[in-house]
């Protein structure tokens, strides 16, 4: 085991990003992001039971409420784990944090008007793994609303940010910005013998304390181990229905070429031969 956690598992992605005592690291890391757009001033989770089992196989999801220093105010929400059509459910889940903004009643329990004056949704999805569906091709694809023809933006409601670390190659070396170092940290924290860049971001100090194996109670240890066995278990049954999969493909391919080649004329020995089929399967097909 490494020194610091593994940030990508549920229990470690909550620490570092779902926590009270911890919300100075996701600041600066949504500052980071946004740097030159807005700086935020304060978040709150706007749900804090929605942070997440360490067996929640959907990964951890859950809703920021931020405050800018202008106090513009929008909510990000955070995901860390792929799932099948990851891109769509991104969209369902952003969804869901705009129908959760209409107030049907008020607090005498009256109904009132439902005014669509929605704070603006933003998903910001931190990707530790290849994309499965190719609507993500480089490391940060940065998707709004906009009009199709002048590209000018349509609406500033929904936004979506997706950070997919395999497509992040840059060195230690090479990390210029704040974004960059952040990403690097989290890409390569669970193999690292000690945090870079602590000198330039002071907030990593913070950072290094709260990944340090070695400061994790033992309950804490074990709700770490627990989610890391999830993360392992998960995707060793995501690798099982795929070679499963590929293995029913390449089966079903070999029966059309046997379809093919006994109406092309040849003997059954010979297709059985070229196909790496069973004899007997061969002669089934015959009937």
């Amino acid at each position: 085991m490494g020194r610091y956690i593994n940030p990508f598992t549920d229990w470690g992605f909550k620490r570092l990003f779902g926590q009270e005592f911890s919300k100075d690291l996701l600041i600066n890391f949504l500052n980071d992001l946004f740097e030159g757009e807005f700086q935020i001033k304060d978040v709150t989770f706007k749900d804090k039971e929605q942070l997440g089992d360490t067996n929640d196989l959907r990964g951890c999801i859950f809703d920021i409420y931020c405050v800018t220093d202008d106090d513009k105010h929008f909510i990000v929400e955070m995901q860390n784990r792929w799932v099948p059509f990851f891109v769509n459910r991104s969209i369902y889940y952003a969804s869901k944090a705009f129908v959760a903004q209409r107030k049907r009643f008020d607090e005498a329990g009256e109904r009132t008007p439902v005014l669509y004056q929605f704070v603006p949704v933003y998903v910001v999805c931190i990707m530790n793994f290849m994309p499965r569906e190719h609507e993500v091709t480089k490391f940060r694809t940065d998707v709004a609303l906009r009009e199709k023809s002048s590209e000018s933006m349509f609406s500033d409601k929904l936004r979506f940010i997706y950070l997919s670390l395999p497509f992040f190659d840059k060195s230690e070396e090479e990390c210029e910005t704040g974004f960059e170092k952040w990403i690097y940290v989290l890409k390569y924290m669970e193999v690292l013998e000690r945090l870079p860049f602590t000198a330039q971001k002071k907030i990593f100090d913070h950072l290094a304390k709260l990944a340090d194996v070695r400061c994790l109670s033992s309950e804490e240890q074990e709700k770490y181990d627990e989610s890391i066995k999830a993360v392992d278990d998960y995707y060793s049954g995501l690798y099982g229905s795929y070679v499963e999969g590929e293995e029913k493909g390449i089966a079903k391919e070999k029966l059309d070429t046997a379809y093919r080649l006994l109406s092309m004329g040849l003997s059954e020995a010979q297709v059985s031969t070229a196909t790496e089929l069973p004899l007997e399967e061969i002669q089934k097909m015959r009937k």
